[in-house]
Parts: C-alpha cells; sequence; structure tokens
C-alpha cells in the first residue's frame, strides 16, 4: 500500500476523501492516456505518481466552479 495514504496528511492537503480519491482517479486517466508525469517516475506505478505529485504540491484538486465548467463543457460536446 502507498504510504501516503496510511496518513490524514493527504487527505487534508486535499481537502477530503472524496475530493483526494477523484483528484488521483482523474490524474491516473491522465497518466494513463500518455500525459506526462511531474516527478521522476523512478519505476512508480502510475498511481504512485499521483499521489506523490499531490504530496509535492504539484497537482491540485479542482475548485466547484472548475468542475461545474468542465461538466458543463462536456454536456455541451455529448
Amino acid at each position: 500500500m502507498i504510504e501516503a495514504l496510511k496518513s490524514e496528511e493527504i487527505f487534508d492537503k486535499v481537502g477530503g476523501r472524496f475530493r483526494t480519491c477523484a483528484l488521483i482517479q482523474r490524474r491516473l486517466v491522465e497518466l494513463m492516456d500518455g500525459a506526462r508525469p511531474l516527478i521522476e517516475r523512478e519505476g512508480r506505478t502510475d498511481l504512485e505518481v499521483a499521489v506523490e505529485e499531490i504530496m509535492q504540491g504539484k497537482i491540485e484538486a479542482a475548485t466547484e466552479a472548475e468542475i461545474l465548467a468542465e461538466a458543463a463543457e462536456a454536456s455541451s460536446r455529448a
């Protein structure tokens, strides 16, 4: 298990467990779609990279306004 997920630090940093999970999921999709990691991979999995990027402050959770704007944009494309 990833050590950072055992403590509350990452959840406090992002703003709760749900927001942390959503942020990790969004970043995992980006990494799997070919996005470049913001840290050195050093043999880490995509999940480990996503968690470490959060811990280092390289990525942050979207605000509610950003989430709503993204959802509106996605629905207009559909």
